[in-house]
């Protein structure tokens, strides 16, 4: 309808998380509950950058991250964006829930994202992060015009 804000939905964000070089879907916790981890799925070493997950009826997306980066997400986007929701209290700084409803911007969600996979991925072994250090550098560009062309859909 007319003057209604359009915004990315939890498929849309899946689908950008899976073009990151070496991002594969999982289902460690639940067959309903989706994780996009970074690695190589045949040695099972992958890490979890998002999480998607549906809370009392209401679409969210838990994301990796650094301490510092998730309190400066929660205090710019209070109730929007809250702690891991799913991890224990040790974990909690490392994790954001993002409510998926419009209140955080998709641009700003897409740098969460590809934050979320920085972080996973500089927890990997050296030798996987060397491999993705090449096919990084080739995807970047891919990744921004996609993000483009997702901002003006």
């Amino acid at each position: 309808t007319q003057g209604e804000t359009r915004y990315m939905n939890q498929m849309q964000f899946l689908a950008y998380c899976l073009q990151k070089p070496s991002a594969y879907l999982d289902y460690p916790f639940e067959p309903m509950t989706p994780v996009v981890k970074v690695g190589v799925p045949q040695q099972s070493k992958g890490r979890i950058f998002a999480q998607m997950l549906v809370l009392r009826g209401e679409p969210k997306i838990t994301l990796r991250c650094t301490p510092e980066s998730a309190a400066l997400y929660r205090s710019r986007y209070p109730g929007s964006v809250v702690p891991g929701w799913h991890c224990p209290a040790v974990q909690k700084p490392h994790f954001n829930t993002v409510c998926l409803d419009g209140s955080v911007p998709d641009d700003e969600l897409l740098r969460m994202i590809d934050h979320a996979y920085a972080v996973a991925a500089a927890r990997l072994p050296k030798s996987v992060q060397a491999m993705l250090s090449g096919a990084n550098v080739k995807a970047q560009d891919c990744n921004a015009q996609k993000r483009k062309k997702q901002k003006n859909s």
